[in-house]
């Protein structure tokens, strides 16, 4: 039963939440598009907000790319530049100075959101809980550096860098390679992918509209009252 319940968790379950994830992001982009929003409550408080928000951003999307490569680089490819206990190390150190920065930002994040009466008032359980996931995922992400620091040989690396693999290629075996894997790893892949299911129901719908265009858009042309040509202004 227990075998039953680790191949549910490890090898099914992750196509189901990527499943809500993607069909129940289109469904509210059709659907609900005025709830289509990151929420924001800077109006209420913005210094705190500030200071979170750049911390939990830059320390995410960090650790949102170092996983994504980190897991679904093969080991033949990197292979050919470090080892694996050096690509462990790199993980650690890298992921653990990002992760505290995510982590400062969100506790900052979350603090305000609870603790700040006026902004407490206008957020949803929906808001609060997305937080408290967060913020739990990455107590759980940090907790994994002092066991991967007891495998300095690079198997867990390796372990779960296969689960992933396995995953996106649509590899049946892929449960088993986390049977062998410390518990705070289990929770801590777990939860993430909790936080797909929860994605669309939740705020962070907003990472589909993050306005990367915006940083490429072509320059106004300002024109001053009663001037012939048009003056490419610094206005964007």
């Amino acid at each position: 039963m227990s075998e039953y319940l680790h191949t549910l968790a490890f090898g099914i379950y992750p196509y189901v939440a990527v499943a809500v994830f993607l069909l129940g992001s289109l469904v509210r982009f059709e659907r609900e598009q005025y709830s289509w929003r990151s929420g924001s409550s800077q109006l209420l408080r913005a210094r705190q907000l500030r200071i979170g928000s750049n911390c939990f951003h830059i320390g995410i999307l960090f650790l949102m790319a170092g996983h994504t490569v980190g897991l679904l680089t093969p080991h033949e490819v990197y292979g050919l530049l470090i080892t694996a206990p050096q690509k462990q190390m790199l993980a650690i150190v890298s992921g653990g100075a990002a992760g505290t920065l995510c982590f400062i930002g969100l506790t900052l994040l979350l603090h305000r959101r609870l603790f700040d009466p006026r902004i407490r008032a206008t957020s949803s359980a929906a808001d609060i809980a997305i937080l408290a996931m967060l913020w739990v995922q990455l107590v759980l992400g940090l907790a994994t550096l002092p066991f991967s620091l007891g495998h300095s040989d690079g198997n867990v690396m390796m372990q779960l860098s296969h689960w992933a693999q396995h995953i996106v290629t649509f590899q049946g075996d892929a449960a088993s390679y986390l049977l062998d894997v410390d518990w705070v790893f289990k929770a801590h892949i777990l939860l993430g992918v909790s936080l797909f299911v929860a994605f669309p129901f939740s705020r962070l719908v907003h990472i589909w509209s993050a306005p990367v265009g915006y940083v490429f858009r072509p320059y106004q042309l300002v024109r001053r009252r009663g001037a012939a040509r048009p003056v490419a202004g610094s206005v964007r």
